[in-house]
């Protein structure tokens, strides 16, 4: 016969907490001994990874946290938070809301790029870059994801200063800064033979560090999530104290362009 009890609690296994009544326990860390020691991202790589990085690592992976917090109430999920609020709808909806905008167009370019970094990774690195780059706008279309910005010309000021830390993180040994040297590649191939670079934007800065660090690409996009939470928090947070209801994505004088039959039907 089944162990009822084994049968119930076997229904969900994990080995991300064990806990008990007056217990818990984090990959194995007592959460006491985790409070007041381990900061937030390197909670954020106990909990996906399994272990504590290092502090260089953990120093990494706070940078890219930081620089992807908010784009402004232009971005499509920070506008659908502040409209969320004006719906009467509290934080928690607002942010989930926001969340949701996160798809492979907006919010999810940091997971591609990591992705392509990686097969030029797998193909033997920046000299595969030419290769590599091509086969992926044959497979994905002329974007590639990770460089130019329709904002931030000519430079995404986010970018450099990250690829400055993962220089500074290779010297130290806490990455090996392979990966940044294929994302410079990248970037040099999307130049050539253009009068204007293509520079490394943030989605594609980030996703040197996420490759350095050693994240699987999925899981790129589940942390800038997390990064633009915090923006998303802010701009709900300010548009409850500023009020307004209803507000849509532009002013009430502001109308659509409508191409449909003239009014009163068709005409005989």
């Amino acid at each position: 016969m089944t162990d009822a009890h084994n049968d119930v609690s076997d229904w969900w296994t994990t080995s991300i907490i064990d806990m008990e009544p007056g217990k818990i326990f984090f990959r194995g860390h007592p959460i006491e001994q985790l409070i007041g020691n381990a900061s937030f991202p390197e909670m954020i790589w106990l909990m996906t990874r399994g272990d504590l990085p290092t502090a260089g690592q953990a120093a990494l992976l706070d940078a890219a946290l930081v620089a992807a917090v908010d784009h402004g109430p232009q971005a499509p999920s920070i506008a659908c938070a502040r409209m969320a609020v004006t719906c009467g709808l509290p934080l928690n909806n607002a942010m989930g809301s926001a969340v949701n905008f996160l798809g492979d167009v907006h919010g999810g370019a940091g997971e591609q790029a990591v992705e392509l970094y990686q097969k030029i990774d797998a193909e033997g690195g920046p000299d595969a870059v030419p290769e590599i780059v091509r086969l992926w706008r044959e497979s994905r279309g002329k974007y590639v994801p990770g460089f130019g910005h329709r904002f931030h010309k000519p430079v995404d000021p986010r970018a450099p200063r990250l690829l400055g830390l993962v220089d500074e993180a290779a010297e130290t040994g806490d990455v090996d800064g392979r990966f940044a040297a294929i994302g410079r590649a990248v970037e040099a191939e999307l130049g050539r033979g253009r009068s204007a670079p293509v520079p490394m934007n943030i989605d594609g800065a980030t996703a040197v560090i996420f490759a350095e660090l050693g994240f699987p690409a999925p899981l790129a996009r589940g942390i800038f999530c997390l990064s633009r939470s915090v923006g998303i928090l802010a701009h709900a947070w300010e548009q409850s104290q500023q009020g307004g209801r209803n507000k849509g994505p532009t002013p009430p004088a502001y109308r659509w362009t409508y191409d449909g039959p003239p009014r009163g039907g068709a005409s005989s």
